[in-house]
């Protein structure tokens, strides 16, 4: 959600195809530990790395158009990527891919296998990437970028390469996507295509319109709310849907940008 904040929010790209780059990198961590036999300590950063160049160049193409088309053009190319890996019988095709390996830390006395310390591994992993975000956002990279949202031409006219910064913060929230989707695969231990669905990049950017976008904290509050009304709706009443999508009605129509 933060990776994706990155590009809709801060830099005005709303992608519908941001659920192919996280279930990219889930599927080439599957590859490279399971599939190929690489440590997981080398096929994570290896499938983070694969997914941002990855990501890169897929905004050769994206990034040569704009609004409406833009999305489009996502939702198009994350379509293409969920046919590879739904037809794709090395990595499972549309049964998933099962028996994937988590980190050994046991060197360091961390056993990630033991669900709450594999979730505060996760957490503590979400704050380090917020810290990082705000970062590059408070940089002169990221105030170009936040410029981008709001007045593109005018940063042509100031001799800026729009197109380089563009392909730049698509390829670095790639990579976030990617590292994203490596933990999920070592969270559940099982993938599936619909990891690359475009109804999960649908759900990834309701959390960060519930949030509120361009600010990185709203896609932590906003997946968190998102998460938690499902599930206690869902043990009130079957008509759970319903309500949840009423309660988001009314966060975003109530609430200037979100919660």
């Amino acid at each position: 959600a933060m990776s994706l904040d990155l590009v809709a929010g801060a830099t005005g790209m709303v992608s519908l195809g941001h659920a192919a780059l996280f279930g990219t990198g889930a599927y080439l961590y599957a590859l490279f530990s399971v599939v190929f036999g690489w440590p997981p300590g080398i096929a994570m950063p290896a499938a983070c790395l694969a997914t941002g160049v990855l990501s890169f160049v897929v905004s050769l193409v994206v990034t040569r158009v704009e609004g409406i088309f833009f999305i489009m053009i996502t939702l198009a190319m994350g379509e293409m990527a969920h046919e590879f890996f739904f037809k794709n019988k090395t990595l499972g095709g549309d049964d998933g891919f099962g028996d994937i390996v988590r980190i050994d830390l046991g060197a360091f006395g961390i056993d990630l296998n033991d669900p709450s310390v594999f979730a505060l591994a996760l957490l503590l992993i979400v704050a380090a990437v917020y810290l990082l975000l705000v970062r590059v956002l408070a940089s002169p990279f990221g105030m170009v970028c936040r410029c981008l949202h709001y007045n593109a031409p005018r940063l042509r006219a100031l001799g800026l390469p729009v197109r380089a910064y563009q392909r730049g913060v698509f390829a670095f929230s790639g990579l976030l996507a990617g590292l994203a989707g490596t933990l999920s695969a070592q969270h559940t231990m099982y993938i599936s295509p619909q990891l690359l669905s475009w109804t999960t990049s649908g759900e990834v950017l309701v959390m960060i319109i519930v949030g509120g976008l361009g600010t990185m904290v709203g896609p932590v509050i906003g997946a968190a709310a998102l998460v938690l009304l499902r599930h206690e709706l869902s043990d009130v009443t079957r008509y759970w849907g319903f309500w949840l999508g009423l309660t988001l009605i009314l966060i975003v129509v109530g609430g200037r940008n979100g919660l």
